[in-house]
């Protein structure tokens, strides 16, 4: 059997942080990340195939339209309802259950709350990603061994226009032209 990366997306994390984080406002739909660049980025560097999980609150009621796109893409939407944070509910239950398959995994989200279920992935046996905005991934996941953060915008390309962030630029990246 051919080995899998499982890309697990918690897209309201991500769209919360690109808005009251890096924008300051309600993200337009074109500055939004290019989910397909994602599934993309994790074929090439994972060098195997992914499944994405992209998970969502949808309440009593069906996104439709955005259901239909991520399908197009090649994502499995997991629509869910119910009490409390059932997004961030399915995405542990979804990490504790990888724990037991021959599995790469990738989660797309900076949040905490995820870091016992990342780090039991962690094992060794396994190549594990966290991707979002580098500076704001939860700093409890930088002390997890062999953890992979990478970057929504500058390692995967995953939007069409540069994002105004400030972040802390490696001397080697660094270009004058970027700021004058």
């Amino acid at each position: 059997m051919e080995r899998t990366t499982y890309l697990l997306v918690d897209g309201e994390n991500i769209d919360a942080t690109l808005g009251n984080s890096i924008l300051g406002r309600r993200p337009r739909p074109e500055e939004r990340p290019r989910w397909d660049r994602l599934l993309e980025w994790c074929e090439r560097a994972f060098d195997q195939p992914v499944k994405g999980l992209f998970f969502l609150a949808a309440g009593t009621e069906m996104p439709t339209t955005f259901v239909q796109a991520l399908i197009a893409i090649g994502f499995t939407p997991v629509p869910l309802s119910g009490p409390g944070k059932v997004v961030d509910i399915a995405i542990q239950r979804t990490a504790e259950a990888l724990v037991a398959r021959a599995a790469d995994v990738v989660l797309a989200s900076h949040d905490g709350d995820f870091v016992d279920q990342v780090s039991a992935l962690c094992d060794g046996s396994r190549q594990v990603g966290v991707v979002g905005f580098g500076e704001f991934v939860n700093g409890a996941f930088r002390g997890l061994p062999g953890l992979r953060i990478i970057d929504l915008e500058y390692d995967v390309e995953a939007f069409n226009s540069a994002l105004p962030r400030v972040r802390v630029i490696p001397i080697d990246e660094f270009d004058p032209l970027d700021f004058l």
